[in-house]
């Protein structure tokens, strides 16, 4: 039997304020060709999965907290025990719109790892509104921040 254990798994910290740990798929002991899994925590007022499109079909399911979802054109809010179904190829957004964290599971497949984590980890993200269509009317900006670089310490020096 293969277990994924969340409390063992340390997941990636992405410049949009979140962590992503692969339950299925990706660094996760478990693998699947229909799908992937993973679990996401958004920071508090803002922690992000920035405006993106993927082949694969996907649902998010908060776990707790609150998040705004963007979904092509429209806008609204999600909240613990609400599932959102994202179509293929459709442009979408979570933001967490609350003071304390916001977790989902999200599900797509097939499985695979997708554009926008690398995207976003490189500053080469598609803009809202510029190489991407625009957010929904009210919706909180896409980060499209590259992570700054950390500064090297140098031997000896305080």
């Amino acid at each position: 039997m293969i277990i994924a254990d969340l409390a063992q798994i340390p997941g990636r910290v992405y410049p949009a304020r979140r962590r992503t740990q692969n339950l299925v798929g990706g660094a996760s002991p478990i693998q699947a060709t229909n799908f992937s899994i993973g679990n996401v925590t958004l920071e508090p007022d803002g922690g992000q999965v920035p405006w993106h499109n993927q082949e694969q079909e996907e649902v998010y399911f908060i776990i707790e907290g609150t998040a705004e979802m963007c979904l092509g054109k429209e806008r609204q809010t999600l909240a613990a025990g609400q599932a959102a179904y994202i179509p293929p190829r459709v442009f979408h957004q979570l933001t967490n719109v609350g003071d304390t964290p916001c977790r989902m599971l999200y599900c797509y497949g097939p499985a695979g790892d997708v554009a926008h984590w690398r995207q976003e980890l490189d500053g080469s993200l598609p803009r809202a509104g510029v190489e991407a269509p625009a957010l929904p009317a009210g919706a909180r900006p896409q980060c499209t921040e590259k992570p700054a670089e950390k500064p090297t310490e140098k031997p000896g020096r305080v």
